[in-house]
C-alpha cells in the first residue's frame, strides 16, 4: 500500500505540472476530480457488476479483493466499504441504471465518459497483472455507460505505443491516421502516470529488446525522470516479464522440448506482428491440399487482437484427415448421401440404419483418421491447458477460437484447466465452431467457471458429416456442433450458423463469414464493436450480429 500511496502523490504532482503547462489531459486520477457522490456511484456500479458477472462462491475472493482495493483507489472513506461489499455480494442490482446515470451526471464525465475506461484500465494494471475478469468488467462498465468498446482497444494500444520508440513517418494525406495518432499522444501521459511508481513501483511495458530502447530514448520526457527510472528498475523489468511472458518471447518462444505423451507437434505461429494487452489463439481443425494447406490460412482475415497466434499441432494426422474428407465429400458418395439424408438429417432422426449403404461401405475412409485425431486433439488440449496455466503467454487475458477438432482442443483445454489450481482470470472468451464434443450441459458446467467472458457455441443443425462420424454412438448423444448447449449460465451463448454453414467443410471455407456472424473482428471490419462486451442472450441466429447497444435486451427465439 505504501507504493500505491507514493504513486498517487507523484501522479498528483505530475498532473499539477501538466496544468501549469496549459495541457488538458483526458483524465488524471479520478479520485482527485470526481465529487464524492460520483465516486460512490462509480464504486457501487463496479460492485454490482462484479456480483452479476462473477456470482460464484469461488469468485468471492476476487470480488472482495477488487472492491476493497477500488475503494482505496478512489479515496473513499472506510465507512462505505460495508455497502460496497454488500453490492459485490449481490445486493442492490436493481440500482445499476441509477448509479450509471448518477455517475454520468458528474461534470467531469458529461463530455468525456471514456475517462472511466481509462481509470479502470489503470487500476486493473497497477500490479502488472491483467486479469481476464478485470477486462470483462471493464467491457461491461464501458457498455453500461454507452461508451463504444473500441475506446478500450484504443487505450490498450496507446499504452503499448507509449512504451515503444516508434519513428513512423505520417502520410500527409492520411488525415484519419493523423487524428488517431494525435489522440493517442494525449492519452500517453495519463496512462503512463497511472502505471508508474516512484522508487521501484510498477510500470507496464514490453520486455527484452524493447524495454532498453524505451529508457535510452528518453522516456523521461513523457513520464518524468522518476518514472523513467522505474522503467529500468529490476522491479519494473520483472513486472514487464510478468505481463508479456518470459524474456518477451511469449508464446512464440515456446518449443516442445521433447515428445509429450502421444503429441508429436505443438507450436505457436504468429498471425500478427503486434503486441497487445490481450491475445487471441486460433486452432485449426484439419488441413488439406491447396489453399488450406497451412494452419494459418483460415484465419487470414481475423483481427480480434493486435497479437494473435495460431496453434500448429499434429499436421501429419490433420492432413490425412483432410484428404479423407475430400475423398468422402467430393465424390459420388457425397451426392448420394445428401439426397438420401435430405429429410432424415433435418428431422434430427439419424441412426445407423438410415445411412445409405454406399456411404457405409466407405466409412473406413473417414473413421480411422477421425478416430486418431479425436484422441490427439484431447491430448493437445490438455497440453495447451498447462502452457496457459504456466503463464507462458504472460499475465494477460486470452481468447481461444477453433473449429471442428480445433474446437475440441479448446474443450479439453478448459476441462483440464478446471481440474487445476489458479485457473481463474486467464481465459477471457472462447469460440467453439462445429465442435465434435459432448453437448450435455452437465459436461459444460465445470468448464464454464474457467471462462471470464463468453463461451460461444457455433453449431449447424444440418451438418450431416458430424452426425455421420457419431453414427455408432448412442442415439441419445448430444453433439455441441449440431445443437445448442442448454446451460443456464450468463457466459453461454449459442449461435445457430445454419444460414452460413451448409456442411462441416464450410467451417474452413466460410471462416470469414462465420467470424463476422459470431462477432469476431476482421481486418475489413476493424473499428467495429468487439464481441467481448456484456454477455449476450442465451441463443441467437447468425443472420444478424448485434451491436453493443442491443446487448442484453432479451432472449431470441430459435
Amino acid at each position: 500500500m505504501a507504493a500505491e500511496e507514493k504513486w498517487k502523490r507523484w501522479a498528483s504532482k505530475q498532473h499539477s505540472g501538466a496544468g501549469e503547462a496549459g495541457e488538458k489531459e483526458p483524465g488524471v486520477l479520478l479520485s482527485q476530480q470526481l465529487a464524492e457522490p460520483g465516486r460512490f456511484a462509480y464504486a457501487a456500479l463496479c460492485g454490482i457488476s462484479l456480483a452479476w458477472l462473477f456470482p460464484e462462491e469461488e469468485q468471492s475472493s476476487f470480488r472482495m479483493g477488487f472492491i476493497e482495493g477500488f475503494v482505496k483507489w478512489l479515496d473513499l472513506p472506510d465507512a462505505v466499504l460495508p455497502a460496497m461489499t454488500a453490492f459485490a455480494n449481490g445486493l442492490g442490482g436493481e440500482g445499476t441504471e441509477t448509479f450509471a446515470q448518477l455517475l454520468l451526471q458528474d461534470p467531469i464525465l458529461k463530455e468525456n465518459p471514456v475517462i472511466i475506461t481509462q481509470d479502470l484500465l489503470s487500476f486493473s494494471l497497477r500490479d502488472g497483472h491483467y486479469d481476464a475478469r478485470a477486462r470483462v468488467l471493464i467491457c461491461h462498465i464501458t457498455w453500461l455507460l454507452r461508451i463504444p468498446l473500441e475506446e478500450l482497444e484504443v487505450l490498450e494500444e496507446s499504452l503499448l505505443e507509449s512504451l515503444k520508440e516508434q519513428k513512423e513517418e505520417e502520410s500527409e494525406t492520411a488525415e484519419a491516421a493523423r487524428k488517431k495518432k494525435e489522440r493517442r499522444k494525449k492519452l500517453k501521459r495519463y496512462l503512463l502516470i497511472g502505471l508508474a511508481t516512484v522508487g521501484g513501483g510498477t510500470v507496464i511495458g514490453l520486455t527484452g529488446g524493447l524495454a532498453a530502447p524505451l529508457v535510452a530514448a528518453g522516456a523521461a520526457t513523457v513520464i518524468g525522470s522518476a518514472g523513467a527510472a522505474a522503467l529500468g528498475s529490476t522491479a519494473g523489468i520483472a513486472v514487464m516479464a510478468s505481463l508479456f511472458g518470459a524474456a518477451g518471447a511469449g508464446l512464440t518462444g515456446y518449443k516442445m522440448k521433447k515428445r509429450v505423451g502421444a503429441i508429436e507437434e505443438f507450436e505457436f505461429l504468429p498471425l500478427t506482428e503486434g503486441k497487445q494487452l490481450h491475445i487471441t489463439i486460433a486452432i485449426t481443425g484439419w488441413l488439406c491440399a491447396g489453399k488450406y494447406g497451412s494452419f494459418t490460412a483460415p484465419w487470414s482475415s481475423m483481427l480480434q487482437s493486435s497479437e494473435q497466434y495460431c496453434l500448429a499441432w499434429e499436421s501429419r494426422y490433420l492432413m490425412e484427415l483432410g484428404n479423407a474428407l475430400d475423398t468422402l465429400l467430393n465424390g459420388f458418395v457425397n451426392m448420394m448421401a445428401q439426397e438420401a439424408l435430405k429429410l432424415t438429417v433435418l428431422s434430427g432422426i439419424v441412426t445407423a440404419l438410415t445411412w445409405p449403404t454406399s456411404l457405409l461401405t466407405v466409412a473406413n475412409v473417414i473413421d480411422n483418421p477421425w478416430g486418431v485425431c479425436l484422441h490427439r486433439s484431447a491430448e493437445v488440449g490438455k497440453h495447451l491447458a498447462h502452457i496457459l496455466l504456466s503463464r507462458q503467454q504472460g499475465k494477460r487475458p486470452v481468447t481461444l477460437i477453433g473449429f471442428s477438432l480445433g474446437a475440441r482442443v479448446i474443450y479439453f483445454c478448459l476441462q483440464e484447466m478446471a481440474q487445476e489450481k489458479d485457473f481463474q482470470g486467464i481465459i477471457e472468451d472462447v469460440v467453439l465452431l462445429g465442435a465434435p464434443v459432448e453437448g450435455d450441459p452437465k459436461y459444460w458446467k465445470p468448464i464454464a467457471k474457467v471462462v471470464s467472458g463468453r463461451i460461444i457455441n457455433g453449431y449447424c443443425r444440418g451438418d450431416w458429416l458430424l452426425r455421420f462420424v457419431y453414427r455408432t454412438s448412442s442415439a441419445q448423444i448430444n453433439v455441441a456442433g449440431l445443437q445448442p448447449v442448454d446451460l443456464e449460465d450468463r457466459r453461454m451463448v449459442n449461435m445457430d450458423l445454419s444460414s452460413v454453414v451448409s456442411g462441416h467443410l464450410d467451417y474452413m471455407k466460410q471462416m470469414d463469414t462465420i467470424l463476422k456472424a459470431v462477432g469476431i473482428k476482421t481486418k475489413e471490419e476493424k473499428g467495429s464493436g468487439s464481441f467481448s462486451s456484456p454477455p449476450a442472450r442465451k441463443s441467437q441466429r447468425a443472420a444478424g450480429s448485434r451491436t453493443w447497444e442491443e446487448e442484453g435486451t432479451g432472449q431470441e427465439e430459435e
